[in-house]
């Protein structure tokens, strides 16, 4: 079965280590601009979110590409651009409806997540475990778990008799 990254928004603090390491990683350098995930600060408050590439099956990002340049790896089940193929159009990029193709800005490349060959390093390095590698069956698990979690602290909310306060 093949594996993902599930994200859990709620643990992450924002610190970017994922992205740090990540650039590292891949390209030799400490630069956010550069990493295959990238921390998302959504409000004025600590909210953030981890955004990285969600392999999607039916990919827009693939289906976008003139140049057929992008691909699935066999063994790790990740969308990767094959860098002599791609043209540079950011087709894929536009058509990606989360935000997860990036271009790096020195190289000019296009990447996204690999799932750094089936060991990624942003679970390994998360201190938050904002961050896991999962089974692709178990994330909707999670989801409906959270799912359940919000809806039972919304009900402690109620009043237990509407009438009264």
């Amino acid at each position: 079965m093949a594996k993902n990254l599930l994200i859990y928004p709620e643990k992450c603090l924002g610190c970017r280590i994922c992205e740090m390491f990540c650039s590292l990683a891949h390209t030799d350098t400490c630069n956010p601009a550069r990493s295959r995930i990238n921390v998302i600060k959504m409000d004025m408050d600590v909210r953030c979110v981890p955004m990285v590439c969600q392999q999607c099956t039916d990919a827009a990002c693939e289906k976008a590409c003139p140049a057929h340049a992008i691909q699935r790896n066999e063994t790790t089940g990740a969308l990767e651009t094959d860098p002599e193929a791609c043209i540079g159009c950011r087709m894929c990029v536009l058509a990606c409806p989360f935000g997860g193709t990036s271009v790096d800005p020195r190289e000019g490349n296009v990447f996204r997540c690999d799932l750094c060959d089936g060991d990624p390093m942003c679970v390994e390095v998360c201190p938050y475990g904002a961050i896991s590698y999962v089974e692709e069956d178990r994330q909707g698990l999670h989801k409906k778990r959270s799912g359940v979690e919000r809806f039972l602290a919304a009900i402690e909310r109620l009043p237990l008799n509407p009438g009264s306060k």
